[in-house]
Parts: structure tokens; sequence; C-alpha cells
């Protein structure tokens, strides 16, 4: 008796799919996802968004930064290794290897929200278990959880991206990137106020506080529109949109709301198995004549997902973005290892420093003044990433950081240390944040967070492995070593992103492999003198 109201209800929602389908196909006017959020513009409702994503990025930003205190302070308490606490933090990188693409296959496949509802759930809860960890093999099993959760980051940034309208799409992603950075630097100064005071304990209970601020806000979050119209609910999704037009007050373009797959119809014909119809009403009536079509790649499974993304239009890609993210990573939490690691005075390599029994108060000044080198860097981001695209800004700050680590690769007083730090801690936060904005745009909506989630992946390997060059070989008295593997990754890093196929700047979203509605736009670009 209680299914009734839920039949009738998804009967409804199809009848509205398909008289939606029906309008577009009868010559009506029409409009796509990107033509309304275009429309309706940047306002309220995207503020929210942003907010609410923002504070995912704060949270990550603030446990993966903690690893650089935690890490010293554990071993001088407990008396471990150089090589158990390296693994304080490879274990976080692994727990997110596993969580990059987990998370990125389940928000593609039951919707954003609840990819990012689960992340939430562990790493808060993970988080602040870790602070009550009664020895080191605990401590461990908390850190890696926390780390499964983290590893649900890149489902928050595809999610916002969503909602952002193409023409200031470069911009609004640097400025979320902000979060990150206010992150760091927050984690930084709680370290510099706490740790000396009290313990690592507290850090870690207080450092896990943000993230319990996503389960709180969670029932406002809207579900993304174009996951709704890739699954064929376009009922659902225009829903969405009307609530954005209203908060942003501002109208929705005329006539029926169209996914990009029925505008290509008419300008073609596609085989009738490359397309997947809304089945029959749960009541038994007969599909409507003209049932909306949604993408053959809308329903799939993790391995055929995981397959597409190696597909003949997509494998250049992805290969190339594994790389530049395993870089990426390897080099800008390498560098966060660093500051504290040169410039620790227990480092027994370097008799021009004073040997101490515990980590001193300058290692938390100098990774805060580091961690401000991440606001030039995104002012660096937003002035050239929709100027000279994304590909050559990439290139440019990976090669540049190059240059500002080659002279460590000989001992360099506190001083000049510092600066160099400083310097590519700038570049590789800009290749980092650009990044971030590019791999989204490279994949269409059917596969984005699951192709975010591998290249995200790749990423953490490069976080799993940075800590036995940024710690491991420094404390072992190789630091020409270590630091001649930084610049070489990131000069091969450099050289993939100029290997890279497409320039998205500037162009629209694609909801399927199938959509070829950018291919012209690319072939005019790569025209273009």
């Amino acid at each position: 008796m209680n299914k009734q109201p839920h039949k009738n209800k998804l009967h409804l929602e199809e009848q509205e799919d398909r008289s939606a389908f029906i309008k577009m196909t009868d010559g009506g006017p029409r409009y796509t996802v990107d033509d309304a959020i275009l429309a309706t513009g940047f306002g309220k409702f995207q503020y929210f968004v942003l907010l609410y994503a923002g504070m995912g990025w704060v949270s990550e930003a603030m446990e993966m930064m903690i690893l650089s205190f935690i890490g010293p302070a554990v071993k001088s308490d407990w008396n471990l290794t150089s090589q158990q606490e390296s693994l304080i933090t490879s274990v976080v990188f692994a727990g997110m290897l596993v969580g990059a693409y987990s998370w990125g296959v389940v928000s593609d496949r039951y919707g954003r929200r609840k990819g990012f509802l689960v992340t939430a759930i562990i790493t808060s809860g993970a988080g602040f278990l870790s602070a009550f960890a009664p020895n080191y093999i605990a401590l461990l099993v908390f850190r890696c959880l926390v780390g499964l959760g983290l590893g649900g980051g890149p489902v928050l940034f595809a999610w916002f991206l969503e909602f952002v309208p193409a023409p200031n799409r470069g911009l609004w992603m640097v400025i979320i990137s902000a979060f990150w950075t206010f992150g760091a630097i927050f984690e930084a100064s709680l370290a510099w106020i706490i740790m000396p005071r009290l313990n690592w304990r507290w850090l870690l209970a207080v450092s896990a506080l943000p993230s319990f601020l996503l389960l709180v806000f969670y029932v406002m979050t809207p579900e993304s529109p174009r996951y709704f119209c890739l699954k064929g609910q376009k009922g659902d999704a225009l829903r969405v949109l009307e609530k954005i037009a209203k908060q942003n007050r501002k109208e929705l373009p005329l006539g029926a709301l169209a996914t990009d797959n029925e505008i290509e119809l008419q300008g073609k014909n596609i085989p009738i198995e490359d397309m997947v119809s809304l089945p029959a009403s749960r009541d038994g009536d007969v599909a409507p004549l003209h049932p909306p079509p949604k993408w053959k790649d809308s329903d799939m499974g993790v391995l055929k997902s995981l397959l597409l993304l190696i597909s003949p239009k997509l494998a250049r890609s992805t290969v190339l973005l594994w790389v530049v993210f395993f870089g990426n990573a390897f080099s800008y939490y390498g560098l966060v290892l660093l500051t504290t690691e040169l410039n620790n005075r227990n480092n027994t390599c370097n008799h021009a420093k004073a040997q101490s029994d515990k980590s001193s108060d300058v290692d938390y000044k100098e990774v805060f003044i580091t961690s401000f080198a991440e606001f030039p860097g995104l002012i660096v981001s937003a002035l050239i990433v929709d100027r000279i695209g994304r590909k050559l800004s990439m290139a440019a700050l990976f090669f540049v950081a190059c240059i500002f680590l080659l002279p460590l690769v000989v001992h360099q007083s506190p001083r000049i240390t510092t600066i160099l730090l400083f310097g590519a801690r700038i570049c590789i936060t800009g290749t980092f944040t650009i990044v971030f904005i590019y791999a989204p745009e490279i994949y269409p909506t059917s596969v984005r967070s699951t192709g975010m989630g591998v290249a995200s992946a790749m990423g953490r390997i490069g976080g799993m492995i940075c800590p036995l060059v940024a710690v491991s070989l420094v404390q072992g008295c190789h630091q020409t070593a270590a630091l001649v593997l930084f610049v070489c990754v990131m000069f091969v890093a450099g050289c993939c992103v100029m290997l890279f196929p497409h320039e998205t700047n500037g162009l629209e979203l694609t909801e399927s492999v199938s959509s070829t509605k950018n291919e012209k736009a690319q072939a005019v670009k790569q025209q273009e003198p």
C-alpha cells in the first residue's frame, strides 16, 4: 500500500521527462544545462556551493599539512625510527589511493552528494579518533582511514565545477583553491600555537573539526543537474536549475531543457543501440512514442568506466594526466616535508645547526612562512590560467619550480633555504591549482568523477613515495640525491603537460564520451595563429 505514492511520483517524473523531450523534438525552443548555468550566472546559489566545497578543501588541507608536524612529534614521544615516521605519512596516501578511485566511481554511479557524504563521515570520525590512538599501530590505522575519506576531495571539486558558468570557470576554480591555502596556513598557525604548549593529540583533535561542518550542512546541498541529465532525470535537473534561477534572481532560457545527446540527435542520425531509453512506467503503461534518450555510457559498471578512461578518445589525456598528478603530489607534499626537514635542528647532517632533543619552534615558523607562498601561487594562477591557457601555465610553473630547487642540492643557510622553498611552493601551488581545473574539463560528466578519482589516486602514489625521499633520504644525509629526484620529477611532469592533446580554456563541459559538441571548437582553436 505504501508503495503506491512512490510509483505515482516515478510515473509523474517519467512523464515530465518525456514531455520535455517531445517539445524538443517537435521543433520548440530548447536549452542545455550549460545554457541554463550561463543564463543564471554566478550568484547566491553558487556562493553556497563554493563555501561548502571550500570547507571540504579546508578540511583536506589541514589533514594533509598536519603530517609535517605530527611525524617528528610522534617520533620523539614513541622513539620511532625515520622509516616508522615516514610510514605515518605514507599510510594516509595509501588510504587516499583507494579512496580517490572508490569515491569517484560512487559519485559517477550514485550521485555526487552520496559520494561526499560518506567521505565526510569517515574523515571526521577517523580524524578525531586519531587523537586518542593508544599506540603506533592504532595511529596508523586511523590515519589510513582519514586518507580513505580524504580521497573523496576531487568529488567536491568536480561537483562545484558543474555549477560554474564556462566563461569564468578558470577564475572560480582558482578561487576555490584559496580555501586549500587558507586551510594550510590555518593548520600551520594551530601547530605553532598548540604544539609548544600542549601536544600532537590536541592538534589532531582540533584539526578534525572542519570535517564535521560538512555533515552539519549536508542537507542543504543540491545534486548536480548535469548528473541528473546524464541519467535521463531531466525533471530533477530542471528543479535544480529552477532553484538556481530563483536564488540568483535570474530567468532560465525559454523552451525545454535538452541534453547534449538530444541536441546532437537533431543534427545527425545516431543508431538506436547508442541510446538507452527510459523504461515504461511502473504501472505497466506503454512508453510514449518519443522517450527521452540517454547516453549509452550513463549507466556503466565499474570496469566499463575504467576502460572508458583508456578508450582511444581519452587514453592519451588520461595517461599524461596520471603522470602530472603524480609529479604534482610528489612535489607539493615533498616541499611541505622538506620545509621541516631542511630546517630541523635535529638534522645531524647540517653541523651549522645546534642539536636538540625535540623539534624547535623554528620548524613551525618556517612552515608557517612557506605556507603563505600559496597566496602568490593562487594569484599567479588566476592571472595566467585564462589568458595563456591551462597547458602553457602548468608547464611554465613546473620548469620555474625546477630552477628554484636546483640550488638546494647543496646545503644553504636557513634564510636562503626558506626563500628557495617559498619560490618553489608558489610554482607548485600554481600547477596543483591549474591541473585541478584542467582535469575535470577534459572528462565528460559520465566519467568525470571517476577520471578525477583515478588521476588523484596516481597522485597519492606520489604522496606515498615522497616521505621516503623528503624525510628518509634527507635524514640519511642524502640531501643532494633527494633534491635531484624532486627536480627530475618536476621536469618530466612539465614535459608531459606540453604533450596534452587539448587546450580546454573556454570550452563547455560535455556529458558523454560520445559527445562531439567541443570538437569543432577545438579544431577552430588549433587553426588560430
